[in-house]
């Protein structure tokens, strides 16, 4: 846990959301610039370009960013070298030829992919857990941040029909409220960004109507989040007979949406519900249309869907991140590639679906629902792999891999994380040589083994 949170969670609310405004414009700055609007105009013409025209441009951005990644970057320079060494004289200008990346190597040298000719400390340091709690650190230059962010708006925003400009709610991991506070806020408003962040470790029944007052009090025009949150916060309002107004859409992203959440999401807030994907890798985007089916932003990343089963493995190009690019990056995910033509006239490449990023959902003694615990394992741990199983409500498993620099003092670490957002509970930590893996070669990041049918559904029933 960083000085800086311990700190934080002795604010008083106000202090809180003053200190998420000063976050807020420090980041709206490095996102959002007076060339935004001219990059969200022309992401938006591209969405009709001929299949032609897309080929061109892709072609001749990845003939750029393999070049750049085999001369310019590190770790690829010395692959390439090693494999001149053996003879071998396949052309890195093929995609093919080139080896698929895994996350393990990302994680222990981070540098490594970053190009001679950036200063990192210059550039945006962002971190990710990826679906395996594989903490990775990333480096985005202020341009790159940009062009990233006005795809954002154009293709998660302006769709839509909301903007930056407007004011929005998101539910995500970061806690922006401490775990065993019991009553509201449970958020803070950040005015850097126009944003509500809402705490997902504290939706229960008892503190839904909280919620949707702190929501239509501040004007909230959308909802971004997770599924399972927004989901959990929408049965909650029906259940108790509330509702939101005002509501123009919902985003979800990060989990797959399930029909039965967002029948119900809709019904909650009367609008319709629309699902993203991305990556903070930035080598894969797509978002959903009007018609509802889920479309590739093609200058992100180029997807090539491995193996002759209905769902493959993710590998993927990144076209955006020149600085720091990564080449044929299993990402962890998988899923269905279609070729279809889509009504909305678009012709952005549509995927039939994706998979591989569903996590169980952990319950805490006093009921709260906890859909995504990946941030318990962002920043610098020493732990190649992490996964969590929910043995009963008071106890879990923790069951991780060391890496080379791992020491036992991260396990305390990683202990009072995982308490800021379950509260009290026993943690068992097992150490391992590899989590076990699925028939696809994968492991789920989380595990719940508590029977919803039966005694454990009662319990958490009685305790909301």
């Amino acid at each position: 846990m960083s000085a800086a949170y311990t700190l934080y969670k002795l604010l008083p609310p106000p202090a809180r959301s003053l200190a998420a405004s000063l976050r807020g414009h420090y980041l709206n700055r490095w996102r959002y610039g007076n060339e935004t609007d001219s990059l969200v105009k022309a992401a938006l013409e591209r969405e009709i370009w001929s299949e032609r025209d897309w080929d061109e441009w892709r072609s001749e951005r990845l003939k750029f960013v393999l070049h750049r990644a085999a001369t310019q970057v590190p770790f690829y320079r010395r692959q390439w070298a090693k494999r001149r060494e053996r003879g071998d004289r396949s052309s890195w200008e093929v995609l093919e030829n080139w080896d698929v990346l895994e996350k393990e190597a990302i994680r222990v040298d981070p540098l490594a992919f970053v190009a001679d000719d950036c200063n990192p400390s210059r550039m945006f340091h962002d971190h990710t857990s990826g679906t395996t709690g594989t903490s990775l650190s990333l480096y985005i230059k202020k341009e790159t941040v940009r062009e990233w962010y006005s795809l954002f708006e154009a293709r998660s925003r302006e769709w839509y029909g909301v903007s930056r400009h407007d004011r929005w709610a998101i539910f995500g991991g970061q806690l922006v409220a401490p775990v065993h506070q019991t009553k509201p806020p449970f958020w803070v408003w950040n005015s850097g960004l126009n944003q509500l962040y809402m705490s997902s470790y504290h939706l229960t029944a008892r503190n839904t109507p909280a919620y949707i007052d702190a929501i239509e009090k501040h004007g909230i025009r959308y909802l971004l989040g997770y599924p399972s949150s927004i989901y959990a916060l929408a049965s909650d309002a029906i259940r108790l007979g509330k509702r939101i107004s005002g509501l123009v859409v919902v985003i979800l992203n990060a989990e797959p949406v399930y029909k039965f959440q967002r029948d119900v999401i809709e019904t909650a807030f009367g609008c319709p519900v629309r699902e993203t994907y991305g990556l903070a890798e930035v080598v894969a985007a797509a978002g959903e249309c009007e018609i509802g089916r889920l479309h590739q932003w093609p200058e992100v990343g180029i997807i090539e869907a491995t193996g002759d089963d209905e769902t493959s493995d993710f590998i993927c190009t990144g076209l955006l991140n020149a600085d720091m690019p990564l080449v044929r990056y299993r990402v962890g995910d998988s899923g269905r590639l279609s070729s279809i033509k889509c009504e909305c006239g678009r012709t952005l490449p549509v995927i039939d679906n994706i998979s591989g990023r569903t996590d169980d959902t952990l319950f805490t003694k006093d009921g709260r629902r906890v859909g995504r615990m990946d941030p318990v394992f962002k920043g610098d741990l020493p732990i190649k792999e992490a996964q969590i199983v929910q043995e009963s409500l008071s106890r879990i498993t923790v069951n991780y891999v060391p890496a080379a620099d791992f020491e036992d003092s991260a396990l305390g670490d990683l202990r009072g994380r995982i308490l800021e957002r379950l509260g009290d509970i026993d943690i068992d930590f097992t150490r391992m040589s590899m989590i076990p893996r699925t028939s696809r070669g994968k492991f789920r990041a989380v595990i719940s083994k508590l029977d919803l049918r039966s005694e454990d559904a009662e319990a958490i029933g009685e305790r909301q």
